[in-house]
This record gives structure tokens, sequence and C-alpha cells, in this order.
């Protein structure tokens, strides 16, 4: 790939939804053990490093695999919230997604780029820039929760204007992930997904972005140009953190962002979801039971669900519970990405739950 190409990719028609990920990302997952493992840092959620943090923590948990018996070696996958939602719709409910981003020139991005085009996903405004792809370590402990901590500071980057309408033009979603570092590109992106009458839905990525950069979060909510917004609880009690007692709840932070986009969805974890479309609000349970293996990618996966039903014209209920039996597939295993067994495991939770199943999945 040479320096500010294309990826050789066409579309015939504009992707119905379209991802913001405006540097290309690959993750290395790892179960590990926080009693003889130590990270700077808290463990959950998700904390930029520099590159010699992230090749510190690297090389710290590739020492503890190799002296833990029984430890799964790390995993290397494609990554990013964005990619997570847009490959979970693309190959697990047909829908036609394309990634708008810059990858680089080196064995991390052939390996982003080889991953998207093997899961359908159009690549036609994926940039290949000269330089570094961008890195996660994702660490999953005996619970299934993990602790991220991504480097994007040296890897190559989609900027505010590199962004054309014909990104957006025909497609009916934008997809973006919450976050300080690419705060112009979001911007700009929103700016023109909006003159290109495009919904834009976003996630507020991690409970450290938002209680560390919120005022520019709740400027972007303010403005009204969100239409969906996907939080979990964590990151929903940081967002009405200082609005007072009482207004800490996740059931607050539905109020506040349901009224300010058309529609909010706050994940519970094993707990469910609550959502709200205009005065309407609604609680489902967790769907089926499961494992939770590693909960990495449980709401981007959720929120390709939440998706697809939107897309269908399904209830709000019904979308949340098309989002519980997508999200519930990828915790079962680890790393982002359904397998072809949890794909099916999602089609049978849908087929019990009275949901009609993609015709893909038949």
């Amino acid at each position: 790939m040479g320096a500010e190409t294309t990826a050789a990719f066409v579309a015939v028609e504009a992707p119905v939804i379209v991802g913001l990920q405006p540097s290309a990302l690959v993750d290395h997952m790892a179960r590990v053990d926080w009693s003889v493992l130590h990270i700077p840092g808290e463990t959950g959620g998700s904390l930029p490093v520099a590159i010699e943090e992230l090749e510190y923590i690297l090389s710290q948990v590739k020492i503890h695999l190799q002296s833990s018996n029984g430890q799964s070696p790390l995993k290397t996958i494609a990554g990013g919230s964005v990619a997570n939602t847009i490959r979970g719709l693309a190959s697990g409910f047909g829908i036609t997604c394309g990634i708008i981003g810059a990858c680089g020139n080196d064995e991390q991005g052939e390996l982003f780029l080889q991953n998207m085009k093997y899961n359908n996903v159009n690549l036609s405004n994926l940039i290949a820039k000269k330089g570094a792809t961008a890195q996660c370590v994702c660490l999953v402990d005996g619970t299934g929760n993990r602790t991220m901590r991504p480097c994007l500071s040296s890897a190559v980057r989609l900027q505010a204007d590199d962004l054309r309408g014909d990104h957006f033009r025909g497609s009916k979603w934008l997809v973006l992930r919450y976050g300080i570092f690419n705060l112009e590109v979001i911007h700009a992106a929103v700016r023109i997904a909006k003159q290109e009458q495009v919904l834009v839905s976003l996630d507020l990525a991690s409970f450290e972005m938002v209680r560390n950069f919120r005022q520019p979060l709740l400027e972007l909510l303010e403005s009204g140009n969100v239409d969906l917004c996907f939080a979990n609880e964590d990151e929903a009690k940081e967002v009405v953190r200082g609005e007072g007692e009482g207004h800490t709840d996740p059931e607050a932070a539905l109020d506040y962002l349901g009224t300010r986009c058309k529609w909010a969805v706050v994940t519970l974890g094993s707990k469910g979801c609550i959502a709200k479309h205009g005065n309407q609000v609604v609680r489902v349970p967790a769907l089926g039971e499961t494992q939770v293996s590693d909960a990495t990618g449980a709401g981007d996966l959720f929120a390709s669900g939440f998706l697809y039903g939107l897309l269908k014209g399904l209830s709000l209920e019904d979308c949340c519970k098309v989002g519980a039996c997508s999200g519930g597939s990828v915790i079962r295993s680890l790393g982002g990405e359904v397998s072809q067994e949890n794909r099916h495991w999602m089609y049978k939770q849908m087929q019990i739950n009275g949901l009609s199943v993609p015709e893909l999945g038949l």
C-alpha cells in the first residue's frame, strides 16, 4: 500500500451504514490474572497510552503468559468499536456497511484490511497512509471484564479535511465513537452527514473518556445532531455526574440523553438495558443463558443489533431484544468478532424471542 492511496474495493452503491474510525486499529487480546500482572492505571475501561507504554505492556503480558500454565496465548485481531459494530452488521445481519478512515502501510494495517474485506465491509473510503496502524492491548480477567490500553497518538489518522460529502451520500446511518483525539474529525463528519441527511449514532467509548472530557461531549449532545446515543452504565453515570444528588443513576442519564437524541440506550450488563424514544421508555432484560468469557465488543455488537432493528422498522423493545441477542453472542468467546458458532447462537435466541432472523441466518 502506498502513501495516500485508496484501498482497491469499489462500491456499486452507497452502503446503508458507514462507520467513521479515523484510525484503523488492531487488538492484542489476552486472558490475564490481575493478581500477578500489574499494569499502571485502573482495571476496566479504556485509557490511551503512548507507543512505549503499549510495547511495555505487551512485553509484560507475554512474560506473564509464558509463565502461566493454561493461559490463552496473545491473539491479534482487527478491532475498534466502530469496526466491531459495522462488521457485526455486515457479517451477522447482511447490512451493507462501509468504513471511513485511515490505515497504516504495515503488518497491522494489512491484517485490518483483510479482516474487514473478509467480513464484506466496504473499504472504498479507507485511505492507506504511510505510517503505523493504531494498536490496543485488551486484557481480560477471569470474570470476563476487560481493560483496554489503546495507542492512537503515533498512528496514521484521517483528518477533518479528508472528509467529503460522497463519503456519506446515499447512506442512512453514520456510526461514531466519542474520542477527544478525534473530536475535530467527528465534528466535521457530523456536519457533513447532516448536510447529506444521514442519521448519526454515537457510542460514548469509556467512562474515563466521558469523565475526563465531559464538557466537549455535552456540547456535542446539546447540538441536537446526535440521533442515537449508546452508553453503558458507567459511562451513563459520568454523563450526569455533577447534575445534583439523585442524578447519577442510569435512569437519570437515559432521560438526559433521551431529551437530546431521538433514541437513547443505556446497557446494564447482565441486567439488560433501558432505552428511550420520545416519551416511550422500555426496560429489556438480558436474553439467553450465556457464560461471559470476554465482555469486549458487547456494547459494539449490541449497537449492531439495535441499528438492524431500526432499519427493519422494529419496535423500541424489539430493537433492544435484537441488540441483546447480538451483544450476548460476542461475549461467549475472546475478542470483538462473532464466530460462526456464536452467530448461530444469536439466530437461535432471536427465534426463541419471536424476532425475525436475517435471511442469511436461515
